[in-house]
């Protein structure tokens, strides 16, 4: 039946497209729920999210993945809400916090969970490393929430499909194609909320995997490892290891507890793992030869540093009227090394005076005024805090086995055993409470490093080695596994290479001379870098000759509202990104109350740009009923 010709015909309803509804893409929702009933005011939107995975956890935070998988972030430092430090112009939607979230789910609030996520919530505390699987349940509940915080005129259209293509003029309607689906999606907006992806792999990658391939050998490239086919590591074999941080330690679980071996604890805090005689035995190496540190287990009671100081706001705006990208070793560590100066000794002089020499506010006033890495910084240091221990070293914490040498394999042994135990021990004591300090003197810097863009990948590794290590749990079972032969240490500066002469892999360190392991398997453990041009996502790698890409490989995008920047470097009007393979890449979708979430704010600058240019489309006569100044 046609419409009479008097009738009018109902304008189309905006569309928003989201690809990618894991905790990132139900981030930007809970910000485009708390930003819609002043941006659109009532009027109509479609929103669609697009994942082959369920929403909210995405899949990295799946919930059908090991529960001995852990968060290493406690119950009481994970968040999806926003509060009153974020620097944003949304308002403030208060919510629970995953340990407010358990309690809520203990009590019997929370419906429509399972028993075994019932059970995990009620033995929570607020220091407890959950499982990935709790978060799951607490990022699922999460987006839910948000769809019904959407106003009545906002409709969520769910497709648990894959996005496969993106496509569109830049003035027009976008069309985003899914797999399995005839016909795309039509888009006034879309937003890339994709998260941590797969690679296809770099050159030597490829070469390692074709050298296994020739020799009938195990190679596992770089990859999320809950994903990874592990079947291949048989029982007693020796297994090579590339990396030793957060990915080694999920490896690591999998192949000993995973199969059934057991811990049992002399009631001092010290473990022994009781193998069930199918794990295999890793080799792990690494650049530093160490894990990352430890999460610290103390509370920071008293005054803390008041954040921040040398790098703020003001610093990296002047970094960015630069003309030229800034030099990060040059331009950007002295500013670091001196916030992060500036946080390690406010605590030591605010809350452990009894081992420095001078007054807080003279150390202050001669620290403002000192270079970092000078002559006269080092002088005043070591005129005011008499021990050495006390004394930040920043290059000493980034390369703690560097020029040691062991005459044999377990005297190496003893010496990273001897390490992890320090470590654990220290980040336990509140005696070195300017440890925890530093930590949020690195969460701030990261915070302001965002608005610079591509700054280089070495930061990020710095970071996450000292400020997002595995909870002090982790440590205690390598020691047992170590003690037991299930871990072997290689050292620093490890080098892994494939040796066709005798058909294996091999891996040798400076730390022993001389020595040198050979095995049948090569395990990288570490998720691949983010690129563009290599994405495991076929979307994201077809837009490489359209947008502009990093020297490090990443989507180039506005650092004041997530659009990417297209070839020639102008903001695209109806393309934004946010996560881990553009340039303002934050270090979680979720972070700890009440510290400024960089991704907090950068959801809330999209979802506020996005709502914007979405009123921009309305008819004109829609437009004059919302009010002035939305």
């Amino acid at each position: 039946m046609s419409a009479h010709p008097d009738t009018p015909i109902a304008p189309p309803v905006p569309s928003l497209v989201i690809v990618g509804a894991g905790p990132r893409g139900t981030g930007l929702l809970e910000r485009i729920a708390a930003n819609a009933p002043e941006l659109l005011a009532g009027a109509r939107l479609d929103l669609h999210l697009v994942d082959p995975h369920p929403p909210g956890g995405g899949r990295v935070w799946r919930r059908d993945q090991s529960p001995l998988l852990w968060m290493n972030s406690m119950a009481e430092d994970v968040t999806m809400y926003t509060d009153d430090t974020v620097r944003q112009r949304g308002p403030v939607r208060p919510g629970p916090s995953l340990a407010e979230w358990a309690a809520l789910a203990a009590d019997g609030v929370i419906p429509g969970l399972d028993p075994e996520t019932v059970r995990e919530a009620s033995e929570l505390t607020d220091r407890t490393f959950p499982s990935r699987r709790l978060q799951s349940a607490y990022l699922g509940w999460v987006y839910g929430r948000a769809v019904a915080g959407l106003p009545a005129g906002v409709v969520v259209h769910e497709h648990r499909r894959r996005a496969l293509r993106l496509s569109g003029p830049r003035d027009g309607r976008q069309r985003v194609w899914l797999e399995g689906r005839a016909e795309p999606l039509t888009a006034d907006l879309v937003v890339l909320a994709l998260g941590h992806l797969p690679a296809a792999p770099d050159a030597e990658q490829a070469s390692l995997a074709e050298f296994a391939a020739r020799n009938e050998l195990t190679y596992l490239p770089p990859e999320f490892t809950a994903d990874s086919d592990l079947d291949g590591l048989r029982p007693g074999e020796d297994v090579l290891v590339r990396g030793f941080g957060l990915a080694f330690v999920d490896l690591m679980v999998l192949v000993t507890e995973g199969r059934g071996g057991t811990y049992t604890d002399d009631g001092t805090g010290t473990l022994t793992y009781h193998p069930s005689g199918r794990e295999p035995v890793l080799h792990v190496g690494s650049r530093r030869g160490v894990p990352y540190r430890s999460k610290i287990d103390y509370p920071l009671r008293g005054e803390q540093p008041p954040l921040p100081r040398f790098l703020g706001p003001t610093e990296v705006e002047e970094l960015r009227r630069r003309p030229g990208p800034p030099d990060f070793r040059r331009d950007i560590w002295p500013l670091v090394e001196k916030e992060l100066g500036f946080a390690h000794y406010h605590r030591l002089f605010t809350a452990h005076p009894e081992r420095t020499r001078v007054a807080w506010a003279d150390f202050e006033a001669k620290y403002a005024l000192c270079d970092p890495g000078s002559a006269e910084l080092d002088a005043l240091v070591s005129a005011s805090v008499p021990d050495p221990a006390d004394r930040l070293d920043l290059a000493a914490l980034d390369h703690p086995l560097a020029g040691l040498r062991h005459p044999c394999a377990e005297s190496l042994q003893d010496g990273i055993r001897a390490h992890i135990a320090a470590d654990l021990a220290r980040r336990e004591d509140p005696r070195h409470s300017p440890d925890l300090a530093v930590f949020l003197g690195l969460l701030s810097a990261y915070g302001q490093l965002l608005d610079l863009g591509d700054i280089g990948t070495w930061w990020h590794g710095f970071f996450n080695y000292l400020a997002s290590g595995p909870p002090g749990p982790r440590l205690r079972q390598l020691l047992a596994l170590s003690r037991a032969g299930c871990v072997r240490f290689l050292g620093a500066d490890a080098e892994f290479t494939a040796d066709p002469g005798r058909g294996t892999f091999r891996a040798h360190s400076p730390g022993v001379p001389g020595a040198v392991t050979e095995a049948r398997v090569l395990v990288e453990a570490r998720l691949p870098p983010p690129s563009v041009a290599r994405s495991g996502d076929r979307l994201l790698r077809g837009l490489a000759r359209e947008v502009t890409v990093t020297p490090a490989g990443l989507l180039a995008v506005s650092p004041d509202d997530g659009r990417i920047l297209d070839r020639d470097g102008r903001p695209h009007p109806r393309r934004f990104a946010l996560g881990p393979h553009t340039d303002a890449r934050a270090s979680g979708a979720f972070t700890r109350p009440r510290t400024n979430g960089p991704a907090f704010r950068q959801n809330d600058a999209t979802a506020r740009a996005a709502l914007t240019a979405v009123r921009e489309l309305l008819p004109h006569g829609a437009r004059e009923h919302l009010p002035a100044g939305a």
